[in-house]
């Protein structure tokens, strides 16, 4: 097979492109990967190369794992990152979406914030959160149950020998090659303790508030007895992806290559009768808003002159910011900011780097980020989740910067600390909403 890499910021991706059909097909997988070992299935290989019959394929091994640099594992948003760096290395400038299994949430962020990159998404096997909780319960296992298959020695003593095999393919319980294969992609693709951050990670991640914004064609194919993600998570995905198409199987295997000739076919009828998507009108952003504390005050101490010219050097400081992390400035009002991004990591950062780019002009500025579905006008963005955002930056203090429970929910694995700040009813958006405060 052959290997190239794509260039995401100062991390290398590894890709292999198979077919070259007219609809590109990138596919994010679950779990562990390994290209190179993942190729040595003929069950493996066999599945893509179906799939490469009709489309140009394009696999690739996550940041952290397999053949791309053994960094820190990826977040969500670093993992789009590499998405598109993937597909920018392979000419690719729209392409169908494939999440399979842990990489399904990766897949429905990428699809609702880029539909413009986003031809279509197929969902297979695919989870939605995997934490059992009272008002989710097809997760994987509840907190505790977690906790106790999670520790490293645990996780140290199964490693290597493939073992998960039995759970994931069921229909082939007892296949010691298969273990063997499994055990090999375990050794190669991750070490246990790079294995254990990223299975802490999956469990945070919780997409149910994003799956709304999901506006392009989309495909869910679910297995319904899935040893691993209950059927349950599919059968939501269908009721909250609007004109979804849902096709449940009879089986109980996890992953999609395995048996898997009636996949291939439903996924071969719903790409080859696709359209070329409309320019999107609604897409998945985050919001950032900055104010100045007590302007009003500091204008009046200051005198107008004066006033004008901290108001612009403000203006100078938090654009660099804005420019250094990606950030696209919609709005500017008196000494307010009000940007979007890409992804909700990225904006708390930057909002972070703004109060301290203020503090040396002896200002503080308060900061609010939310992620949510927006309607585009123009340059503008307009939407219930603007007033969202709006409203939770209100709430901060001086040097803060609060963020809704939605991002919360999406910066799973980037080290950004949280302190839960409460339960708040915001003025004009319906609904309670809990609010979180970023440790400095």
């Amino acid at each position: 097979m052959d290997v190239a890499y794509a260039r995401s910021g100062d991390v290398h991706v590894a890709y292999h492109v198979i077919g070259d059909g007219p609809v590109d097909l990138v596919v994010s997988s679950g779990a562990i990967t390994n290209l190179e070992v993942m190729w040595e299935s003929p069950e493996y290989r066999r599945f893509y190369e179906r799939l490469g019959s009709f489309a140009r394929v394009l696999l690739f091994d996550k940041r952290g794992m397999g053949l791309s640099d053994r960094v820190r594992l990826g977040t969500l948003e670093e993992r789009m990152d590499d998405v598109r760096a993937v597909m920018d290395a392979a000419g690719s400038d729209s392409a169908a979406l494939m999440g399979i299994s842990e990489g399904g949430p990766m897949s429905i962020l990428f699809a609702a914030t880029y539909p413009e990159r986003t031809r279509a998404l197929v969902l297979c096997g695919a989870e939605v959160k995997e934490e059992t909780t009272d008002d989710w319960p097809w997760g994987e296992a509840t907190r505790e149950e977690f906790e106790q298959y999670i520790g490293l020695d645990n996780v140290v003593a199964r490693w290597g020998k493939g073992l998960v095999a039995d759970h994931i393919v069921p229909s082939r319980k007892g296949d010691e090659d298969l273990r063997r294969w499994f055990g090999r992609l375990q050794m190669q693709g991750a070490s246990p303790p790079e294995a254990v951050v990223f299975m802490r990670m999956a469990f945070e991640i919780d997409v149910r508030n994003v799956v709304p914004s999901v506006n392009v064609p989309t495909l869910i194919i679910h297995r319904e007895g899935d040893h691993v993600c209950h059927v349950g998570n599919a059968r939501w995905l269908a009721q909250h992806i609007e004109g979804a198409k849902y096709v449940e199987l009879p089986g109980e295997d996890h992953v999609p290559w395995v048996d898997g000739d009636e996949i291939v076919a439903e996924i071969q009828e719903f790409l080859t009768g696709v359209r070329e998507p409309s320019e999107p009108d609604r897409v998945l952003s985050t919001l950032l808003f900055t104010d100045v504390v007590r302007s009003t005050e500091r204008a009046a101490a200051l005198g107008d002159a004066r006033w004008r010219d901290l108001v612009e050097r403000h203006h100078d400081a938090v654009r660099r910011e804005l420019t250094r992390f990606r950030g696209r400035e919609v709005d500017t009002a008196g000494d307010g900011f009000f940007a979007t991004f890409d992804g909700p990591a990225r904006a708390i950062r930057c909002a972070r780097s703004i109060v301290d780019a203020v503090r040396p002009l002896d200002l503080e500025i308060r900061a609010g980020v939310h992620t949510g579905e927006v309607e585009l006008a123009g340059d503008s963005v307009r939407g219930i989740a603007v007033h969202t955002g709006a409203r939770i930056a209100a709430l901060a203090d001086a040097n803060e910067v609060l963020v809704s429970g939605t991002v919360r929910d999406l910066i799973a694995g980037s080290g950004i600390d949280l302190a839960e700040r409460g339960i708040h009813r915001l003025k004009g958006v319906p609904g309670e909403w809990r609010v979180y405060a970023v440790a400095p």
